[in-house]
C-alpha cells in the first residue's frame, strides 16, 4: 500500500488549481483515478471541498513540484504523513481535599510572616489559593485574621519543600535585582547632584 497525503481529494483539488503537474502525476500522488482528476480540473467533482495545501502541511517541498512539472515522467514524493496532532495538555490545577482548605489561611500567614520576600502570586501558586486572599491575610483585613495561626504549608502538605525552595529563590533573586536598581538609581540622583 502507498501512503497517501492527508486529505487527498483535497489536496488534489489544490495541486490542480495551483500547479501544471499532470493529471497522471496528481492522481498517483493521492491514489486517486486519473478521471477522477479530470473530474476535478473540469469542475465536475469534488466542487464543495475546499484545497488543501500540502506544502504548508508539510507533505511536499515546492522543488518537488516544480521538478516533477518539468519531468512529467516523474512522481511526486510525500515527505511526511499527518496521522496525528500532538496536543499539548493542559495543567490541571491541583485538588485540595476540603479537609485541608481551611489549612490554606493558616500557610498563607506562615509565608507572609517567615517567607515576605514571596510576591502574592507565588504564596497563590504555592498553597493553590487566590492572590486576593494573600493580600487580604497580608494587609491583616481578611475576614477571619483573628482565629488564623500560622503553620507550614510543607508540613500541612499544600505544596513541596522542593516548590517552597524554588519560590524562596526565585523572590531573594527579585529581591537583590531590585535592590541593585536601587542603588544605581540612588548613584546616579548622587552623581547629577554633583
Amino acid at each position: 500500500m502507498t501512503e497517501t497525503p492527508f486529505m487527498p481529494k483535497a489536496t488534489a483539488v489544490w495541486l490542480v488549481e495551483n500547479t501544471t503537474l499532470t493529471f497522471k502525476q496528481i492522481a498517483e500522488f493521492c491514489d486517486l483515478h486519473e478521471l477522477e482528476i479530470k473530474g476535478i480540473a473540469d469542475g465536475d467533482v469534488a466542487k464543495g471541498i475546499k484545497a488543501y495545501n500540502p506544502i504548508l502541511a508539510g507533505q511536499l517541498s515546492r522543488e518537488e513540484i516544480e521538478l516533477c512539472s518539468k519531468d512529467p515522467s516523474k512522481n511526486l514524493k510525500l515527505l511526511k504523513k499527518l496521522d496525528k496532532v500532538d496536543l499539548k495538555e493542559r495543567k490541571k490545577p491541583k485538588y485540595t481535599p476540603l479537609s485541608k482548605r481551611q489549612d490554606r489561611p493558616d500557610a498563607i500567614l506562615w509565608l507572609c510572616k517567615n517567607a515576605s520576600e514571596l510576591t502574592d502570586g507565588q504564596i497563590s501558586k504555592l498553597v493553590g489559593s487566590t492572590k486576593g486572599t494573600v493580600s487580604l491575610i497580608r494587609k491583616r483585613s481578611y475576614w477571619n485574621f483573628s482565629n488564623l495561626k500560622p503553620r507550614d504549608p510543607v508540613i500541612l502538605a499544600l505544596c513541596t519543600q522542593e516548590a517552597f525552595q524554588k519560590s524562596l529563590d526565585k523572590a531573594k533573586r527579585r529581591v537583590e535585582r531590585e535592590r541593585k536598581a536601587k542603588l544605581r538609581e540612588e548613584k546616579k540622583a548622587q552623581d547629577a547632584s554633583l
